[in-house]
C-alpha cells in the first residue's frame, strides 16, 4: 500500500528506493505538534549583526572621529580628535589675547580730533557824535557800505586750489560750509532777534555744543562765553532790524594748519539798518546804521567735513554803535537814531577798513569816521 509522499505510479526500478523508504520510516516518528509551530521564534539579524567582527566600510568624517588619520581609514581616531582640540585651543587662545591687548591698552583717538573751546573777543565802538537817523536807504547811500551786496551775495569765493593734503573739492566744502555758518549767524532774521538759536548750532562740531549752550543761554563777558562770540545778536528790549537787506562785504581764504586739519579765515563787515524797539508801527524814518566787523577762524578736519560742520576756533567782533558801559556778551545794544555816547573808548578803531582789524587797547573802541582812502587806519599813539 502506498504511503504519503510515494511517486503515483510506485517508485522506480533502480533507483534506491530502500534507502528513501528506510529514510521516510526513520522522520515519521518525529511529530511537531501545533503548539510547537506556535512557539517557535524566527530571528532576522541586523547587517551590523551579520558583519560580525568585520571593520566598517564607511567611516565618519568628523574632527572627533579622526577620519582621515589612517590611509586605509583604519588608523587611530584619537589622532583626528587631538588636532580639532588643538584647533579649537588656539582659537580660544587668539580671542582672549585680543581681549586682553583692548583691556590693556583701549583705543585713542588720533591727536587733533578733539575740537578746542572758542576763544572770542567782543569790542563795542562807541561813536563820537550823535548817532544820525533817517531811512535806510539814504543812509546806506551816504555811508561806506553804498557798494556792499545784499545779504549772502557779499560772501563771495576765493579762487581755489588744492592744498597738499586736501583735495580741491574738499576746499570747496569747507568754503561752502564757511559761508554758510557766515549767513546763519551774521544774515538770519530769527537769529538776529534772539528767537533762534539752532541754525547755528547745527553747524558747529558736537565737541563745541555745551560751550554754545552756555553762551547763549548764561553769557558772560569773557573770552569763553560770549553769545555774540558766536553770532550777531541784538537785543530786542533795545533795537530791531529796519530792513531786512543786510549790507555785506569781505573775504574769505584758507590754509593747510596741518596734514588733517584745514583752516578758512573770513573777514566780513555786516551793516544792518535798526529802530528803536519802542518805536511803534514799521516806520523806518528813524532807522540807523549799526556795524559789526568779525574775522572768524573756522577749522576743519575730515569728518567735520563729511558731516558739514565747523569747529569755530577764533572770534574778534566789534561793533557800534554802543555805549561803553553796555556789556555786548548777550546781546548788541545800538545806540539809535539821536543818541550821544556817555562814554568814550581809549582807540579809534574802524569797522570799514580793508585788512586785520586793529585790537581796541581796552574793552571798548571809538567809532572812526570812515576813511577816504582803502589804506588801513594807522594806530592810535
Amino acid at each position: 500500500m502506498a504511503v504519503p509522499g510515494d511517486p503515483p505510479n510506485g517508485t522506480p526500478e533502480n533507483t534506491g528506493g530502500g534507502d528513501e523508504e528506510f529514510r521516510s520510516d526513520e522522520y515519521r516518528s518525529v511529530v511537531f505538534d501545533e503548539d510547537f509551530v506556535r512557539a517557535a521564534r524566527l530571528q532576522e539579524y541586523s547587517a551590523q549583526e551579520r558583519m560580525g567582527e568585520h571593520a566598517r566600510a564607511v567611516r565618519s568624517r568628523s574632527i572627533w572621529s579622526g577620519a582621515g588619520s589612517g590611509r586605509s581609514g583604519t588608523g587611530s581616531p584619537g589622532r583626528g580628535a587631538r588636532q580639532g582640540m588643538l584647533l579649537v585651543l588656539l582659537i580660544a587662545t587668539a580671542f582672549a589675547a585680543a581681549v586682553y591687548m583692548g583691556l590693556r591698552n583701549p583705543y585713542e583717538p588720533p591727536p587733533g580730533s578733539h575740537a578746542e573751546p572758542l576763544s572770542s573777543t567782543v569790542v563795542p565802538l562807541a561813536p563820537t557824535a550823535v548817532v544820525p537817523g533817517g531811512k535806510p536807504a539814504e543812509l546806506y547811500a551816504k555811508s561806506p557800505a553804498a557798494q556792499y551786496r545784499v545779504g549772502a551775495a557779499g560772501i563771495t569765493m576765493p579762487a581755489v586750489r588744492r592744498t597738499q593734503h586736501f583735495t580741491d573739492s574738499q576746499v570747496v566744502t569747507a568754503l561752502s560750509i564757511a559761508k554758510d555758518y557766515l549767513v546763519q549767524s551774521s544774515l538770519d532774521p530769527d537769529v538776529l532777534s534772539g528767537a533762534a538759536t539752532r541754525p547755528v548750532r547745527v553747524l558747529l562740531d558736537p565737541d563745541q555744543l555745551a560751550q554754545f549752550d552756555r553762551s547763549v543761554t548764561s553769557p558772560s563777558g569773557d573770552s569763553r562765553y560770549a553769545a555774540t562770540g558766536w553770532l550777531v545778536r541784538f537785543d530786542p528790549a533795545t533795537a530791531v532790524m529796519a530792513d531786512s537787506r543786510v549790507r555785506v562785504s569781505g573775504t574769505l581764504g584758507y590754509e593747510e594748519v596741518a596734514p588733517d586739519v584745514l583752516q578758512v579765515t573770513s573777514d566780513h563787515t555786516f551793516v544792518y539798518a535798526v529802530r528803536p524797539a519802542t518805536a511803534t508801527g514799521a516806520a523806518t524814518d528813524g532807522a540807523s546804521l549799526f556795524t559789526v566787523r568779525r574775522e572768524l577762524r573756522l577749522r576743519f578736519d575730515r569728518e567735520d567735513l563729511m558731516a558739514r560742520r565747523t569747529e569755530l576756533a577764533a572770534a574778534y567782533v566789534m561793533a557800534g554803535p554802543q555805549d561803553c558801559s553796555a556789556d555786548p556778551a548777550q546781546g548788541f545794544r545800538p545806540l539809535t537814531a539821536g543818541a550821544a555816547p556817555t562814554t568814550v573808548g581809549p582807540a579809534a578803531s574802524d569797522p570799514y577798513a580793508s585788512g586785520h582789524p586793529r585790537r581796541a587797547a581796552g574793552l571798548c573802541g571809538v567809532l572812526a569816521a570812515p576813511p577816504t582812502t582803502t589804506e588801513p587806519v594807522s594806530p592810535a599813539p
